[in-house]
């Protein structure tokens, strides 16, 4: 049986929702000069906030109060220093917790069960653990006195905009640069927010510059002959665009690009648990992940009993509107992204694929999509192959660990993995196999601050996060 759950939405006023937001550069909000865009709650459809824009003329005036803010403030600063500031930081963000999860929600359209209890709680900590560091970089291993580089460049994705934004800017200002970042257009609202925490964590003027806008935005700081390094999450083809235009520059990158990961779930696998696991790695954040599980690889003999209990446990899940506490996939993010997942759904149909979709009901208003399973997915396949990005998974067999493996292997992509074995020799054996940046056994989707995250081949290069995330902001 399945329980009925009354309604227990968090209250939309929490947000402290304005109607306008504005550019930070140089610790003050300012009126952007580019063409003003307007964000949308995805559950609704509707207008939440003007957002200004950045032109050109913003770009430079924040490259120039990021190299002042780094030549005369924050280089000289001594870590010990820095790291009250990120302390402060970090504090200020457990305080206005509520209001930024609320604030991340209606404008990105996860559930707030897990803005509330995933993404901001990690976004503390990566600022805490990064201030942890600030005082501590000669003894990171990049020798006795590892200097900044400077200018950091920094564009972050829809999907996890306040999580990104940690990732970025806390390794950045723990080593001691200063930073113009990029929201995505389509969720600037809970970076504009960690402006007015910088502002009350008295962060001197220049260290943080946040600049809302489109691709156009993106591509000013990529060029920028002020600015000393990129990092970039996002789609494989922008990342491919960036390192095509910085090919021949002195500036330092790293992506984080897209990922078609393969969870392999193996015949001795504790199978409730890898259920549990297969629904989190491929249905949080509606699959908007870029180390989603997308593709299920089950061992043949297993495939028929698991995927009986999978589409039971899928079938439970409820869909609807993201500030209710017992919503379990939220929104899409936008109609255009609602639109690729139609039509990468509607491919693995055409080519064959067995489809089975939740009988859930679906909002009449916003951008939803019902959690979709399809078995007798052969390679070849579109969504076998694409990065879908939405709550869609496609289900392989295979019958030995040597099929798993060159299963698993066989995609451009190579950021996470997933293993599930009672045997750990076996995932032991298996992950060195395994062409993949991050893989997870017995578990799905787990992040630590400690724990460096990033890629291979399309899935890009560089590591964020832990001792050896700090290298991508050190000239060493």
């Amino acid at each position: 049986m399945t329980w009925d759950y009354a309604p227990a939405p968090e209250s939309a006023e929490l947000a402290n929702l304005k109607p306008a937001y504005r550019p930070f550069v140089n610790g003050e909000f300012t009126d952007g000069a580019g063409e003003p865009l307007k964000t949308v709650n995805p559950a609704t459809g509707e207008v939440l906030a003007e957002v200004g824009t950045a032109a050109q003329s913003d770009v430079d005036a924040a490259v120039v109060a990021a190299r002042q803010a780094f030549e005369k403030t924050w280089g000289p600063m001594p870590g010990t220093e820095r790291a009250k500031y990120l302390f402060r930081i970090a504090r200020l963000i457990q305080e206005r917790s509520r209001e930024l999860a609320v604030l991340e929600t209606l404008d990105n359209g996860k559930p707030i069960r897990e803005s509330r209890d995933a993404d901001l709680p990690t976004v503390a900590a990566h600022f805490f653990y990064h201030a942890g560091w600030a005082d501590k970089l000669d003894y990171a291993g990049y020798g006795p006195d590892p200097k900044p580089l400077g200018v950091a460049g920094q564009i972050i994705p829809w999907n996890f905009p306040l999580l990104m934004l940690a990732w970025k800017i806390a390794p950045a200002l723990a080593t001691g640069n200063t930073v113009v970042l990029k929201p995505a257009e389509t969720t600037p609202l809970t970076a504009l927010v960690f402006a007015e925490i910088c502002q009350q964590a008295e962060l001197p003027p220049g260290v943080v510059n946040i600049l809302p806008g489109a691709g156009d935005v993106g591509a000013r700081i990529v060029d920028h002959d002020g600015i000393d390094k990129i990092a970039f999450t996002g789609s494989t083809d922008v990342g491919k665009q960036i390192q095509r235009r910085l090919a021949g520059t002195p500036k330092r990158l790293t992506l984080e690009l897209g990922g078609k990961a393969a969870n392999i779930v193996f015949d001795d696998a504790p199978l409730d648990q890898a259920v549990e696991g297969i629904v989190n790695g491929i249905f949080f954040n509606q699959g908007q992940v870029c180390c989603a599980g997308s593709r299920l690889l089950v061992q043949e003999s297993i495939a028929d009993e698991l995927l009986d209990k999978l589409r039971y446990r899928v079938s439970t899940l409820r869909l609807g509107d993201p500030l209710d506490k017992n919503t379990d996939i939220g929104a899409i993010n936008s109609a255009t992204q609602l639109a690729k997942i139609r039509e990468l759904a509607d491919s693995g149909e055409a080519e064959g694929a067995h489809r089975w979709t939740s009988p859930c009901p679906i909002p009449e208003r916003g951008f939803f999509f019902a959690p979709t399973v399809f078995s007798g997915v052969h390679q070849s396949m579109r969504i076998a192959r694409e990065e879908i990005f939405g709550p869609v998974l496609s289900v392989l067999t295979f019958r030995t660990p040597d099929e798993a493996v060159a299963k698993a292997n066989n995609t451009p992509y190579g950021l996470s993995a997933g293993i599930w074995t009672e045997k750990g020799s076996r995932s032991l054996a298996i992950a060195n196999r395994l062409r993949a940046g991050v893989i997870w056994a017995n578990t799905f989707n787990r992040f630590d601050p400690a724990a460096p995250f990033g890629g291979y081949r399309e899935s890009g290069f560089g590591r964020e996060g832990g001792r050896i995330g700090l290298e991508a902001y050190l000239d060493v």
